[in-house]
Formats: structure tokens, C-alpha cells, sequence
């Protein structure tokens, strides 16, 4: 069997829906926790955000919430509030992204659950905040990526603002929420005291803006969008060869020599337009001609292939069909398999205690039974706030060795 995960001694609350408190449930799953995942009566909405439908539950769903079991609960009645109760009793991590109030209301806020639950980690995900001029606002990544900058310094020279066309605030956002989540553990380890954790998405969103934050404190001056120029490096662009785009990333004039030498053009780092970063930058138009003149002769991937090898951060730029089936994906164990599920693997690698693979996500309620079999529960006084029970079957989760 699979080694057990850094994380296996913690147990984890997940209450959150949709995207970031998700991604950092399967985060800490992937490395061992036991994560209870609960969803609410209708379930977390991303069920529904397909297709594509792997026996009805959406891709979107399966992305997030993998290694975990389910149930759904009806917290909104106090049975229910009842029964997070009763769950947290012995967890150490809570994470929830209700809109704001809604715990307080319910008499589980931040300051109720400490008292209540001394050692135990809350973790916040929400869209600004509590406070502040935007406080208790929500927040979905496409919004928050065009409040808090990202769109105005992402698509074409000259054209309009442009979504990323991936979650990138909502994962970070994740990723942030996991970074303080093992933080707050780590504190504790010396005070015996949880704490609250919050991630919002207009933080974790302005962080993402380097370099133009650091640029804009310097000069004053506020970026546009550059395409896929990057706006204090050169080359740093996507480049026309015989065949697809290529991308070249070169970060000092070593590799820029390499380059030139390489596609023929050993001439240009003694041009006095083109033989430092800076005279780059300043000339970049005539120096992506000249570039590009030299790379119409070669394929795309050959040379990012040879360019590579030779020290020239490039890559071709490939679709998501290649991705997926890449040599190097597949090496990395980026792919993982559980029966029916396919899913994307845990990009962090450990010697010892490594990611592990050991439930597809769960059917909703899956495991509800099961977990009120550990609390010592009967469920039929609960029935009431226990949606999906009656469909609960207590199936084993898939597991791989």
C-alpha cells in the first residue's frame, strides 16, 4: 500500500463549495489528511457545472475533491449545527467559505468555535473579507481577476482586457489557504492553540500582480495589456517558426548568445541594439524580426528541443490534448488513475511520505453512514438534515495500491 501521507495524523472539516476551499481539502487529503467533506442539501453546485458528466457528477467536481469522503448536512437547522458540532469535536482544521454572517448567525463564528474548540484551525475562504469597503461582498474569480488588476494587463498589445483563461485567483487562493493552514498547525505545535485563517480572493489576486505592482511603485507607471510579451525581459515572447509558436524565455545575455548562435544568427548579441536586457527591451519590435527571420527554417518542436538542451528556458506551445499525454506529464505521475476517475496529480513531491491516490471523489453523501458510524450516532434522529441518507450505501471507497 502507499506510504501514509505527511498529513495522516490530521482530520479536516471541509464545508466549503465550488472552487479554492475545495482545491485546499484535496491538497491536504492528497498528502494524508482525512478530509470529511460536507456538502449542503443540494449539493456543492460544481456537480452541475458539465458536462462533461463522469455517472452524472461534472469534471469540475471531480477536479476538486478527490481523497475525500462525503456527506451532505442541512446546517441551516439547528439538528445539523448540532452535527458539525459534534464532527469538530475531534478535527483539527475547519474550512468553510459561507458568505459572511452566516456562521455568526448560527452561533458558529469565529470567536464561538475557539472558545468551543481551543485547538481547533478555522480556515476562511471568502471573496474580500469581513470588512473593509468591499467587506462580506462576494467574490467569483472572473469578477475579482478584473477588480484586482489582472485582466488590465492581460491579452494583445493595444486590445481589450482579457479573462486568464483559468482560475488562477481561485487556486491561489487555495493554495494560500493550505499555506496558512499549515502555519497555524505548526504555531500550535509550541502553543496548543489553533487559530483563524482567512484567504479572500482580492488578496491572493493582488499578490499575482508581479511585476507590475513593483514597477508601478517604482515609475508611476500603470501596464497595459503586452500579449505574451513580458513587459522587463527580452526575448520573452511567443516567436513564428516554420511550424507552430515557439516561446523563448531568456533571462540573461548567456542564453540569448546560445540562442543566436543556435538558430544562426551569432552576429546579434555584438549588435549594440541588441547586447544588453535593456537595449533589448528598448528594441524589442526589431529584435523579434530579426528573430523571427532566423526561426522561419526550423520546426517548432526540434528546436525548442535543441534550444533546451542547450540552456534556453523555451517551449513549444502545446494544446491541452498534448499536455495530458505528454512523455514528461506522465513521468512526473502528473496523470493519476482510480477506476473510472482520471485526475490530475499532486505537483508536490515528497522522498518519504509522497501524495497518495486513495478514494475518487465521493457520490453525493457517499459516506455518511460511515462517519456517523465513528461518532457513535444514530442517524434516525438527524434524518431530517441528513439529505441523501436513505441513498447511502456504505460502497468501500476505490483505493490503488
Amino acid at each position: 500500500m502507499l506510504p501514509h501521507g505527511s498529513l495522516s495524523n490530521l482530520k479536516v472539516i471541509d464545508a466549503s463549495r465550488v472552487l479554492g476551499g475545495p482545491y485546499a481539502g484535496q491538497i491536504l487529503a492528497d498528502h494524508g489528511a482525512d478530509v470529511i467533506k460536507i456538502e449542503p442539501p443540494t449539493g456543492d453546485e460544481t456537480r452541475g457545472w458539465g458536462p462533461p458528466f463522469l455517472n452524472g457528477t461534472a469534471s469540475y467536481f471531480l477536479g476538486l475533491n478527490r481523497n475525500k469522503r462525503g456527506m451532505a448536512l442541512d446546517m441551516a437547522k439547528p439538528a445539523g449545527r448540532e452535527l458539525l458540532l459534534r464532527l469538530l469535536e475531534d478535527a483539527d482544521v475547519f474550512i468553510e467559505n459561507f458568505k459572511t454572517g452566516t456562521l455568526e448567525r448560527w452561533g458558529l463564528g469565529q470567536e464561538e468555535l475557539a472558545e468551543r474548540f481551543p485547538r481547533l484551525v478555522h480556515c476562511r475562504v471568502s471573496g474580500f473579507g469581513a470588512d473593509g469597503p468591499l467587506g462580506g461582498l462576494p467574490g467569483y474569480d472572473a469578477a475579482i481577476q478584473a477588480s484586482c488588476g489582472i485582466m488590465s494587463v492581460n491579452g494583445q498589445s493595444g486590445g481589450e482586457p482579457l479573462r486568464v483563461g483559468l482560475p488562477v485567483v481561485d487556486m491561489v487562493t487555495g493554495l494560500n489557504a493550505v499555506i496558512g493552514i499549515l502555519m497555524a498547525l505548526n504555531e500550535r505545535t509550541t502553543s496548543g492553540k489553533g487559530q483563524f485563517v482567512e484567504t479572500t480572493l482580492y488578496d491572493c489576486g493582488v499578490s499575482l500582480l508581479h511585476p507590475h505592482l513593483p514597477n508601478y511603485y517604482l515609475s508611476g507607471q500603470v501596464a497595459e495589456p503586452s500579449g505574451n510579451a513580458h513587459p522587463n525581459i527580452c526575448p520573452y515572447d511567443t516567436f513564428a517558426t516554420a511550424t507552430e509558436p515557439l516561446f523563448l524565455a531568456v533571462g540573461n545575455d548567456r542564453q540569448f548568445e546560445t540562442l543566436c548562435r543556435i538558430i544562426g544568427r551569432p552576429d546579434l548579441p555584438d549588435d549594440r541594439c541588441f547586447a544588453t536586457n535593456g537595449d533589448r527591451n528598448v528594441n524589442r519590435d526589431a529584435l523579434k524580426a530579426e528573430l523571427e527571420a532566423a526561426l522561419a527554417t526550423h520546426e517548432c518542436e526540434a528546436i525548442a528541443d535543441t534550444l533546451i538542451k542547450a540552456g534556453v528556458p523555451c517551449g513549444a506551445v502545446r494544446n491541452i490534448e498534448q499536455v495530458a499525454t505528454a512523455p514528461h506529464t506522465l513521468h512526473r505521475e502528473m496523470v493519476v488513475d482510480i477506476g473510472e476517475y482520471r485526475g490530475t496529480g499532486s505537483p508536490i513531491k515528497m522522498s518519504r511520505t509522497p501524495a497518495g491516490y486513495r478514494m475518487a471523489p465521493p457520490r453525493f453523501a457517499q459516506h455518511t453512514g460511515e462517519i456517523l458510524d465513528a461518532l457513535a450516532v444514530e442517524p434516525a434522529p438527524y434524518r431530517e438534515v441528513l439529505p441523501g441518507l436513505d441513498d447511502d450505501d456504505d460502497a468501500p471507497a476505490v483505493c490503488i495500491a
